[in-house]
């Protein structure tokens, strides 16, 4: 029997933080993202509640190529040399070999590197394939902004597997965050990619933080007005403190109770920084 439930993957112990999906697809059961090294025992965990192990897996979709999401794809395929990891063609290679990629997030996490998502391990070429408009039976479409590998997936049955590029919002909250960190945050993108989403009409969304939601229209909608809202306030100067701190007011108005979720899948100080980066990069760009 069909289930939409994801797995919580409890990352850095704390619960509905990072998900992963069990996908039916027209060549058997596929993972969608499969989240850091650092939680695979989770992820065991939850698949043998489901009675399933990594050897029942075929495939694993990933929306994007940041470790709280792909993270854990080399380790699964060498626990299961089988699986076929499915990314976006700007993704691949540095699946094939995550030395810059790995270098990149050193630099941004520092220390906490390791603790947060884990050791990486290369995909072998012959395990990847490039997505294209249709993968495995769910349509599969570019869906940029938050970084400029993300797709998602429609399953026929009318589940939108949106990845990062609909917001964090962890069930069974309605405050909708805009995970905007550095580098590749681009608002115009994420507007195309908005209005493609919206423009497929899917029946519910499921989220990689946290949880499946029914609500696609208002939820859509309130993403796009946070979105323009907190591009508007970093165009306008506001400064990170003081953007973090009128956030933090707003989240606690709607969902006190769920702010340690939130914050352990989307730091609101970097997605400051995101946006602060866009517009710095804007502005060079029309200055030459």
């Amino acid at each position: 029997m069909r289930s939409h439930a994801p797995i919580d993957l409890l990352h850095r112990g704390l619960e509905r933080g990072v998900a992963s999906y069990v996908v039916e697809t027209s060549d058997g059961l596929a993972l969608h993202d499969c989240g850091p090294a650092r939680t695979l025992a989770a992820l065991e965990a939850g698949l043998a509640e489901r009675g399933l192990a990594f050897a029942d897996l075929r495939h694993i979709l990933l929306s994007h190529i940041h470790f709280d999401h792909a993270g854990a794809a080399g380790a699964i395929v060498r626990a299961n040399p089988a699986i076929q990891v499915h990314v976006s063609a700007i993704g691949a290679p540095h699946l094939i070999d995550p030395t810059r990629l790995e270098a990149s997030a050193r630099r941004l996490w520092g220390d906490a590197f390791d603790t947060l998502w884990g050791a990486v391990t290369p995909i072998p070429e012959e395990n990847l394939h490039i997505v294209g408009g249709s993968v495995l039976g769910l349509e599969c479409f570019p869906t940029p902004g938050h970084a400029r590998h993300h797709v998602s997936y429609l399953h026929e049955d009318g589940t939108l597997y949106a990845g990062d590029s609909l917001g964090v919002r962890i069930t069974p909250g309605s405050y909708i965050i805009p995970p905007t960190p550095p580098p590749e945050i681009d608002l115009d993108a994420w507007e195309l990619t908005i209005e493609e989403s919206r423009r497929r009409a899917p029946a519910r969304l499921a989220l990689s933080h946290y949880g499946v939601f029914d609500d696609v229209e208002s939820h859509i909608d309130t993403l796009e007005a946070t979105l323009r809202l907190w591009a508007r306030r970093v165009e306008e100067g506001m400064g990170e403190e003081t953007f973090t701190r009128l956030a933090r007011s707003e989240l606690a108005a709607s969902d006190r109770e769920l702010m340690p979720m939130y914050e352990n899948a989307a730091t609101i100080g970097n997605c400051h920084s995101g946006i602060a980066r866009y517009w710095r990069k804007r502005r060079e760009a029309a200055g030459s």
